[in-house]
C-alpha cells in the first residue's frame, strides 16, 4: 500500500483489525500507548516500511560502522560481530518519533532536541505539523539533515542548528518561545563515538559524560514551558566488565534536578539485533541480553489540572 506525505497522517490506522477495540486505538494513537512498545510486531514494522519508503535517510551525515568502534577493551572481533548484526550504525525509529510527538504534543508545537543526531526525529515531527528545532554538534551531520529539507511539510520546516548543547542557554538567548515538548535521545555513553572531539559527550570519560549530561538536561528544561513534557528514548549500557553502568536512574535524577517529575515511562519490545547493540562488547554479554532494553521515559514539568487525564489519551485533546 503506497503513502504520500500528503495522507499518511490523516489516517493513522492502516492496519485493519478484527478486534474494535484495537482497532480504535490504532486509528486514535498509531500504536496503542502501552507501556511496552513492540517493535518486532508486523504492524509496527508496517509503519515504518510507510515512512522509509518517504526517502528519509537517516543514517546520512554518520560514518557506517559506530557501533563498539572505540569501546575500550572490546576486541576487533567482538565489535565486528555486533556491528554486522545491527548494520553497524543505529537509525532512530520514525514511527517512536511519530508516537512521542502525537501523544505528547499538540499540533503547532515548538518540539526541541537537544540531540539530534540524524534527519528522521526533524522529518516525522515536521510531517506531523509541529515545529521542530534540532541540535547537533557536528557541522556535517547538520548539513545532511538539510539536504533532505525537500521531504518535511513546507509548512513546518524542521531547523538543525550546528551546536554544542552544553551551551544551549546561548544557543537559545534570542528564541521568542519556549519549546512545547522536548523530545531526543543522547549518546548511550561510548556505545557510538561520534567524532573525536573533546565536547562530544560519546568521546568523554563516563565522569565528565555525567556532569555534561546532567548539565545539558537542567538548561534544555529550562526551555520548555509549564505543564508540557520531555519524552527522553534512553537504554542502558555496560562498563568494560559487562557490568550495567546506571544511565537510565542517571537520567531520571537528572530530570527531577531539573524540576520535572516522572510522568510514566514504557519499555520497547526490540528486534534482537537492537538488543544486542546494548548489551556489551563480548558474546557472553549479547547471549544473554534481553530484548526489551529501551527505556521510554516521560518527564513533566509543572503537574496541573490542566494534565489530569491518563497518560493514554492524546494530549492535544486536553485543553490548554
Amino acid at each position: 500500500m503506497g503513502l504520500n506525505s500528503g495522507d499518511i497522517f490523516e489516517t493513522p490506522a492502516l492496519f485493519g483489525s478484527d478486534d474494535e477495540f484495537i482497532a480504535n486505538l490504532f486509528d486514535e494513537f498509531v500504536m496503542p500507548p502501552f507501556s511496552i512498545l513492540d517493535r518486532k510486531g508486523g504492524k509496527w514494522q508496517s509503519r515504518k516500511r510507510q515512512w522509509l519508503r518517504l526517502g528519509i535517510l537517516s543514517e546520512l551525515g554518520r560514518d557506517d560502522e559506530l557501533i563498539f568502534t572505540k569501546v575500550k577493551d572490546s576486541s576487533p572481533e567482538d565489535g565486528k560481530r555486533i556491528r554486522e548484526a545491527t548494520d553497524g550504525t543505529s537509525v532512530f525509529d520514525p514511527v517512536l518519533v511519530e508516537c512521542a510527538v502525537k501523544w505528547f504534543s499538540p499540533k503547532d508545537a515548538l518540539v526541541l532536541d537537544p540531540f539530534a543526531g540524524g534527519s528522521v526525529r526533524g522529518i516525522v515531527t515536521s510531517l506531523s505539523k509541529r515545529h521542530y528545532i534540532g541540535i547537533d554538534l557536528r557541522e556535517e551531520q547538520v548539513e545532511s539533515n538539510r539536504s533532505q529539507l525537500e521531504i518535511a511539510n513546507a509548512d513546518y520546516p524542521p531547523t538543525w542548528i550546528a551546536g554544542n548543547s552544553s551551551h544551549i542557554r546561548f544557543i537559545a538567548k534570542d528564541w521568542r518561545k519556549k519549546a512545547d515538548l522536548i523530545f531526543s535521545c543522547p549518546p548511550y555513553f561510548d556505545l557510538e563515538v561520534y567524532s573525536d572531539r573533546e565536547d562530544d559527550l560519546s568521546n568523554m570519560s563516563w565522569p565528565n559524560f555525567q556532569y555534561e549530561y546532567q548539565k545539558i538536561i537542567k538548561d534544555t528544561c529550562n526551555l520548555l514551558n509549564e505543564n508540557r513534557f520531555a519524552v527522553w528514548i534512553i537504554g542502558e549500557t555496560r562498563d568494560n566488565k559487562g557490568l550495567i553502568r546506571g544511565l537510565v536512574p542517571e537520567t531520571i535524577a537528572a530530570f527531577k534536578e531539573a524540576g520535572l517529575s516522572l510522568y510514566n515511562n514504557a519499555i520497547t519490545a526490540d528486534p534482537q539485533a537492537s538488543s544486542a547493540l546494548r548489551a556489551g562488547p563480548t558474546s557472553e554479554q549479547v547471549e544473554s541480553s534481553l530484548q526489551y532494553t529501551s527505556t521510554f521515559s516521560y518527564s513533566l514539568k509543572g503537574i496541573g489540572v490542566k494534565l489530569r487525564s491518563s497518560v493514554i489519551r492524546p494530549i492535544q485533546r486536553n485543553s490548554y
